[in-house]
Order: C-alpha cells, then structure tokens, then sequence
C-alpha cells in the first residue's frame, strides 16, 4: 500500500475590501488582503494547515503589508471591521512613485517627436528617442 502526500504553500483572498488614501503613494487604493499557510494534502485532499500569515496589498501601487495576525483571524472569522494603520506593517514597497501636487511634477519631453509625458520614463514611448526633463 502507498500513500500519495505532499505539502505546499496555499494562497486565499480574504472578503475584506477597503478604500484607504494609500501611504506610500498618496493614491486613492483598496486594500485587498491575502491569507497565506502552508499545507498538508493527502489524495490531494487538505487534511492539515499551519503558519497563517495574512498579507495587504495595496491596489494603487502594489504596496505590500503584513496585517496583524488577530485582526486577519476575524476577518477569517467573517467579523465586518475597519483596518487601520497600526495593525499594518511595511513588507514591500509598491513601484508607483510618490504622489506630487501639480506644481511639483515633472514633465518630460522628446527632442524627436515632441511628445510629452509626466511618467518616469527614460525614453520616448512613441519613438523611442531620449526624453528631456522640462520646467
């Protein structure tokens, strides 16, 4: 007789949806928040999990924060709450450059085809030539 048994790390996305200014970016966001354990399978059947961490991502800029292990407990129990910024801790920074008033952006142009831009791009999307930072 043989038993078919494997161990693997599981991933499930957790009810809880909130519209936060985020942190990091200064954008509008959701967080969306993630459980994460490992897993015991026999037949591919989940019999047994452990290490339970729960995880938010930032929809904005993809910012990702560990949620305090209680507060992820009752959003697994089902319990409506708000999340708030002492139960997060910083995990990853999102890619997304910090938010600036109007009057602080910077604007980019190209010498080629004239295209303006005020993302943080080296080269020209159109053309492909070298942008130049304008005032």
């Amino acid at each position: 007789m043989f038993f078919i048994c494997g161990i693997n790390q599981g991933q499930k996305e957790l009810p809880a949806s909130q519209l936060v200014i985020c942190d990091s970016c200064g954008g509008y966001g959701r967080y969306q928040v993630f459980m994460t354990y490992m897993c015991l399978s026999l037949f591919f059947i989940p019999v047994f999990s452990w290490g339970k961490r729960y995880y938010v991502k930032m929809s904005c800029c993809g910012t990702v924060y560990e949620l305090n292990p209680e507060t992820g407990r009752k959003l697994v129990r089902g319990e409506q709450l708000q999340i708030r910024q002492e139960d997060l801790t910083m995990v990853q920074a999102g890619r997304r450059e910090q938010w600036r008033p109007e009057s602080q952006k910077r604007r980019r142009s190209c010498g080629n085809c004239g295209y303006e831009t005020e993302e943080d791009f080296s080269y020209c999307p159109k053309c492909g030539g070298r942008l130049e930072e304008r005032q």
